[in-house]
């Protein structure tokens, strides 16, 4: 019963389960907002779309990215009482920038490493937008810890420190945020702030 709970554990994952849609909002301490949508005919791979906007400290300068992506589960281990994977993912769409006219084709590229199980979780992900234009990556790092184990149907709560480094010319530097995540089912909601004291939510949804 415990691997069967785990895909659905402590880590965002751009596939959920075979013949299954996610739908994943973030905002980004006020730098980035995106939006995804996929779908899953198989367990080891999804396709979907996404929206991404980002932008500069001083609201200057903005990026809108809309892509069409597939998401493929490179490896899966199913230990006795964890699970760990490796995602990676690639794309296509178009971006409009403030700092030029029209728009211009974008390529999205990125892998995720996850490991978890009940009560401890450790999750890292490079995600690369970049065109002739402007280049960008975010690359996360989260490590969380929940106070008691869950069910499937039980509600479970994570504490997560989770540091981010932007690199591009919209944003160049490192955050640090603290979360709280609960999610039960298929449904996941995370909220918190930075050390900056700026908003950073999420929302994650497996139907």
């Amino acid at each position: 019963m415990l691997l069967g709970l785990l895909p659905l554990a402590a880590a965002a994952k751009p596939i959920a389960f075979a013949r299954g849609t996610t739908v994943m909002l973030e905002r980004g301490a006020g730098t980035m907002n995106e939006a995804q949508l996929f779908y899953a005919p198989r367990y080891w791979y999804s396709i979907g779309a996404g929206w991404l906007e980002l932008t500069s400290e001083d609201a200057r300068k903005q990026r809108h990215v809309t892509y069409l992506r597939g998401n493929l589960l490179a490896k899966r281990w199913n230990l006795p009482s964890a699970q760990a994977n490796v995602f990676a993912w690639g794309g296509l769409g178009r971006a409009t920038g403030s700092d030029f006219e029209g728009s211009t084709l974008a390529r999205n590229a990125g892998v995720q490493f996850d490991y978890e199980t009940r009560r401890v979780y450790s999750a890292f992900r490079s995600d690369l937008q970049e065109s002739d234009r402007f280049s960008h990556r975010i690359d996360t790092l989260q490590l969380g810890w929940a106070p008691y184990a869950h069910d499937y149907d039980t509600l479970a709560t994570w504490f997560v420190v989770q540091g981010r480094r932007y690199t591009g010319d919209i944003m160049d530097g490192t955050e640090t945020a603290f979360l709280v995540r609960f999610f039960k089912r298929g449904t996941w909601v995370e909220v918190g702030a930075t050390t900056d004291g700026k908003l950073q939510a999420m929302a994650m949804f497996n139907f």
